[in-house]
């Protein structure tokens, strides 16, 4: 996990490395840059695989290609297998890249299962850029005459190129010489028609066990650390799914106790629900209580941290940047819940019109996990990057997308007395307290009590619009210059443009 800067054309070098020193606080244990003809390489690197022989950096044989890499790939194991051991030479994941694409190029994309945004020099001297399918991991890009300029962060660009600045598309690559192309879906094509279900929404053990193989199987592949490594547990279903799976994987392991970490305001409810999974799993549990003062203190922070405005993001962003800035003390991984909800359909409106018509819930989901990479994504990363703190997305898995995905929407549909995903409660029945698998969801924010302290501390203002106009002030102020538009972008859920 890391940090890049690459730029293609026109350089100006001193320009880079500002560039990359903005980027300093993603990688804190190392900086690498390489110059090959018009093309600039930097890296900041946060030490997780391989921590003495990882550096980046990656040169391939001869010196001839280079390779930068934000993230991680979770079946870098398999691929030593699959494109021969002996050509490998640190214990990096990133070294899997790095050898998929001197043998294939950029088909080689499609073999990488993981989280990454990456640009790669072949030994022609031609440049690729790529970020994984989800957009797990940011990357932005500015084009003007005779450059064109990649970054981690919106931070990381100067003033006079933030008016071109936008998003790299998740599951896209780009060269100067093909132009940017799609390598991969968010969701596979097969999986976004809707499928129909059985009669009455009635559902097998067959089903069942997918579903919690599926879940174990990503958890455990993303255990993968030669470093610590805990969970965010907020006392939800899906971080206590998490938490019971890696607190299982750890103990089988011989390791010590998993470290837990939830945040929330002196008896949120949040709070009280982690202190209960956590003593069940006999985990090594940590909390952040979040005074009214902390809460808004941190509020610009998490603005200027997130790069970001949206209302609902920044009010659940406030809790998770003051449990990053902890939990980065003790770990320098977290696995995290995020995903499960636009999986499984966690939402309140899921459940109410127009989404009752299975077609036009399967559209909604599709739509969601394919916006994450503007909103709840972005928010992940960046809280927990600020403090060079990996957090890992084990629901937003290839497999576990394009097996969540594939099951009918009638599954995943609530009766009255049911709670919202029932499918994923039923297939870890026994892993949890009942209490915990029974919980209905509450918003982040709400949960922690970051909406009611922030709602009273910012109360002359009239409604959530102010709020969030507030709060774009604040946003603006940071990175002026920056087009919302292009580099923030559209809710999918609600469908606003961002200001």
């Amino acid at each position: 996990m890391c940090a890049i800067v690459a730029a293609v054309g026109d350089l100006d070098v001193g320009l880079c490395r500002a560039m990359l020193a903005r980027l300093a606080h993603r990688g804190p244990d190392g900086t690498g840059e390489v110059r090959i003809g018009d093309v600039w390489l930097g890296h900041q690197r946060l030490s997780i695989m391989d921590v003495e022989g990882g550096h980046q950096p990656l040169a391939g044989p001869g010196g001839a290609s280079f390779l930068v890499v934000n993230g991680e790939i979770y079946n870098h194991r398999r691929l030593r297998e699959e494109l021969g051991a002996e050509r490998f030479s640190t214990g990096s994941d990133s070294e899997a890249v790095l050898h998929a694409l001197l043998l294939d190029g950029p088909v080689g994309l499609a073999r990488l299962r993981g989280m990454f945004a990456l640009a790669f020099l072949d030994e022609t001297g031609s440049l690729l850029v790529a970020r994984d399918a989800v957009g797990v991991k940011p990357l932005y890009w500015a084009r003007r005459d005779g450059c064109v300029l990649f970054a981690s962060e919106l931070r990381a660009f100067d003033p006079a190129d933030r008016p071109s600045v936008e998003s790299f598309p998740p599951g896209h690559c780009w060269s100067p010489r093909s132009g940017l192309v799609r390598f991969a879906d968010a969701v596979p094509t097969a999986v976004r028609p809707a499928r129909r279900g059985r009669a009455g929404g009635e559902r097998d053990e067959a089903l069942l066990k997918a579903v919690r193989e599926a879940v174990i199987g990503s958890v455990e592949d993303q255990m993968m650390s030669d470093v610590g490594i805990g969970v965010f547990l907020s006392g939800g279903l899906d971080s206590a799914i998490v938490s019971a799976v890696a607190a299982e994987y750890a103990r089988r392991h011989g390791h010590a106790r998993l470290p837990t970490f939830a945040v929330g305001a002196e008896g949120s409810s949040d709070l009280l629900a982690a202190r209960v999974v956590a003593g069940h799993l006999g985990a090594e549990h940590h909390e952040v209580v979040m005074s009214p003062q902390d809460a808004v203190a941190a509020l610009p922070r998490a603005i200027r941290t997130i790069e970001h405005f949206d209302l609902h993001l920044v009010r659940s962003a406030v809790p998770n940047l003051l449990l990053a800035e902890y939990a980065s003390r003790h770990v320098s991984v977290v696995l995290t819940g995020e995903g499960a909800d636009e999986l499984f359909a966690g939402y309140p409106d899921c459940h109410r019109e127009p989404y009752r018509d299975p077609a036009a819930l399967q559209a909604r989901l599709v739509e969601t996990v394919e916006g994450l990479h503007w909103e709840n994504l972005q928010r992940c990363d960046r809280t927990t990057m600020a403090f060079g703190l990996e957090a890992r997305v084990p629901f937003l898995d290839q497999g576990v997308v394009e097996l969540m995905l594939s099951i009918p929407p009638e599954y995943k549909t609530t009766r009255p007395g049911m709670a919202e995903k029932q499918l994923l409660r039923d297939a870890f029945t026994g892993w949890l307290p009942e209490e915990i698998l029974r919980r209905g969801k509450l918003q982040f924010g709400h949960g922690t009590g970051a909406k009611d302290v922030l709602t009273a501390a910012l109360g002359a203002m009239a409604s959530d619009d102010d709020e969030e106009a507030a709060f774009y002030r604040l946003w603006r102020a940071e990175f002026p210059g920056i087009d919302s538009r292009r580099a923030v972008g559209r809710s999918p859920v609600t469908g606003r443009v961002q200001r």
